[in-house]
């Protein structure tokens, strides 16, 4: 990696939006420097972050990160940036409608990823997560018992119709290692509610579980690289978050 051919600007200690990213990039074997995470004496550290922010890549001037620069590209939002790399790391099919059709089920996940988000910044992501308690109760309740049912049964039902191991079909895309990392996250922040809920989710599940043993991911999980989850990331784990009653069953938008 001494000269990498991409480089990921993002908060240098939470896995958060940029771990999508990185699990594209690392199921793929490519070179990247995730910058905020080197030295500051190397141009790392937060303040990496702020200098992108500002503008130094060029006239892109991206509205927060995860950033992704490969030579004069440089693409800001989780779901962009994947479906910039796709193509580029072998991982979408060739066929432009496979391609619009992972990007519409990364768009998805985005939305899943910003209501985990919220169920502990419900009013504001300015105010601390102590400052919205009562509010975060009910939002996680509702979530919980409504949201995760609906959008995994969603996402269910698309393997089911791929007739394949994974969410386009036959071979790993970029959607299976964002699906792995959404399963992740709700497995920490929601651990009973997800556990009430899995068996009603095989393919999912097996997904999950496939993606988590593959080669370069299984290497990558268990180096320094994979960062913990905690309370400072997009999932939380907050036990008094997590509703009452078991979800309800996997259901339809």
């Amino acid at each position: 990696m001494a000269d990498p051919e991409y480089a990921l600007y993002y908060w240098p200690e939470i896995q958060g939006r940029g771990e999508f990213v990185r699990l594209a990039l690392e199921e793929a074997g490519a070179p990247y420097v995730d910058v905020a995470r080197l030295p500051r004496s190397k141009g790392g550290g937060i303040e990496a972050i702020f200098r992108v922010l500002r503008g130094p890549l060029g006239p892109q001037l991206p509205f927060a990160p995860p950033v992704l620069r490969a030579g004069k590209v440089v693409v800001a939002q989780t779901a962009a940036i994947l479906h910039f790399l796709g193509p580029r790391l072998g991982l979408v099919p060739r066929d432009p409608a496979l391609r619009l059709w992972a990007l519409q089920l990364q768009l998805t996940v985005t939305d899943l990823v910003a209501e985990a988000h919220d169920t502990h910044h419900p009013i504001s992501v300015d105010l601390t997560y102590e400052a919205q308690r009562p509010e975060s109760r009910r939002r996680a309740r509702h979530f919980t018992s409504e949201r995760i049912p609906k959008f995994l049964g969603y996402f269910e039902r698309v393997l089911e119709a791929a007739d394949g191991r994974f969410a386009l079909g036959k071979r790993v895309s970029y959607v299976d290692t964002s699906l792995f990392q959404v399963m992740e996250g709700l497995r920490y922040a929601f651990p009973h509610s997800m556990g009430a809920l899995e068996p009603r989710i095989r393919r999912l599940a097996a997904l999950a579980e496939s993606v988590r043993t593959r080669p370069r991911i299984a290497a990558y999980l268990a180096s320094p690289r994979r960062l913990p989850f905690s309370t400072d990331g997009v999932f939380r784990h907050y036990p008094m978050l997590e509703a009452s009653s078991a979800p309800t069953r996997p259901g339809r938008e």
